[in-house]
């Protein structure tokens, strides 16, 4: 369960935040402006592409794992985008001598073996010295694939993309102190507002390469967009004002399923799942509508679902903790749709065959907590970034109330 007193104590929650993830969440828009003035310098605006690549692969680790599914969720239909995770890790050799993160050393990665010269390759990294990703960009070069890097412009990995011929593209660091990492120096908490430093500077090069084709100015208002949920989720506001808060509240002493409808939804669940883990302790299991409504229906009648009664008389409230129970987050993507349910069934929106109603449908025959989060922006990269950055807040104030 969760300390609802410190919630709405922002003195304690700073306290409590000891690597300061509120700060770095709230400096997103921040990194964004730079990290897109930082791409045009480094010569973006003036490219002139040939076309598009048949497939465009993004390699990392933390937060480069969720740049792989955004960009799918953005792309063009016709462009098949791949993450690329490490496969394995190799013993690590005594007299190495390319210093790299304690966390990352050994850590291989591995292009598939249909990659070639027409490819794209992007590799993010907030540190730029892992082995194993300078290796992968040498992989590229043999294979003639193109490779794009987006690490600190002084680190081994931007020189070996310059070393292959590939496209360095500026890292745009957090300028948060982390007061905790002396602590654990060898499992550093991930950066939470590294995903933007990397995934704008790769979209104002996939906007030239046609890979994603978006709104004018959809990229530096995202910046904007980002600033707006800072604002509303910042500390200082009441937990009965503040979504983030209000979602922590809710997942407290649940075990979350994301459920998601459309590519968008999907992408931020990934994150939201990566985020629960890292700053909350926490399990969550994301799905994509229809097909989780058969592939999660065991969840419901097994020991999370609506047999385990937190109200059970019989209950030892003393010795007994109060049972886990499922929570169905739904995360969607709805420009144009009414907020009220009851308008919905007038537009003929809610029939039953539609996967979100048949959703609300199986959780309120197994008396399952149900809490629907949706945007209504048209802008993709807009409704990622706001369903992002409430879910990336509520992750941070969940794990700060629950001790993590």
């Amino acid at each position: 369960m969760i300390d609802d007193v410190l919630l709405d104590d922002p003195a304690a929650l700073q306290r409590a935040d000891r690597d300061h993830a509120l700060l770095a969440l709230a400096g997103a828009g921040a990194r964004v402006r730079t990290a897109l003035r930082l791409a045009d310098e480094a010569g973006i605006s003036a490219l002139r592409p040939d076309g598009r690549p048949r497939s465009l692969l993004v390699a990392g680790y933390g937060s480069a794992l969720a740049v792989g599914p955004a960009l799918a969720a953005l792309a063009v239909e016709s462009t098949l985008v791949l993450p690329l995770p490490p496969v394995d890790a190799e013993p690590v050799p005594r007299d190495r001598t390319v210093a790299a993160p304690p966390f990352t050393a050994g850590l291989r990665w591995q292009l598939p073996g249909w990659v070639g010269p027409l490819d794209l390759l992007v590799i993010a990294s907030a540190d730029g010295r892992e082995e194993g990703l300078t290796g992968l960009a040498q992989q590229a070069y043999a294979r003639g694939c193109t490779v794009v890097v987006i690490a600190p412009s002084d680190s081994p990995l931007t020189e070996a993309a310059r070393q292959v011929r590939g496209l360095p593209l500026p890292y745009v660091p957090t300028t948060v102190e982390d007061d905790h990492q002396a602590e654990e120096p060898d499992l550093p908490a991930l950066d939470p507002g590294a995903l933007w430093a990397m995934l704008l500077p790769l979209l104002a090069l996939t906007e030239k390469l046609g890979v994603t084709q978006l709104p004018a100015g959809s990229l530096q208002s995202t910046a904007d967009r980002l600033d707006e949920v800072a604002v509303r989720c910042r500390p200082d506001a009441a937990a009965y004002v503040n979504p983030a808060k209000d979602l922590a509240g809710k997942l407290s002493g649940t075990v979350p399923l994301l459920w998601t409808d459309g590519p968008v939804a999907g992408a931020v669940a990934v994150r939201f799942a990566a985020m629960l883990a890292d700053r909350a302790g926490r399990p969550a299991l994301p799905g994509a509508l229809p097909q989780v409504l058969t592939a999660h229906r065991g969840m419901f009648v097994g020991q999370f679902g609506s047999g385990s009664d937190p109200e059970d008389f019989f209950r030892d409230r003393v010795e007994e903790p109060d049972p886990l129970l499922l929570q169905v987050l739904l995360l969607r993507q709805a420009p144009g749709r009414a907020a009220d349910p009851a308008e919905e069934e007038e537009t003929g929106f809610a029939e039953p065959s539609h996967p979100v109603r048949r959703a609300h449908r199986l959780a309120e025959a197994h008396g399952v907590r149900f809490t629907e989060y949706r945007t209504v922006e048209a802008d993709p990269l807009h409704a990622l970034a706001e369903l992002t950055a409430l879910t990336d807040f509520a992750a941070v104030y969940l794990g700060l109330a629950a001790g993590e």
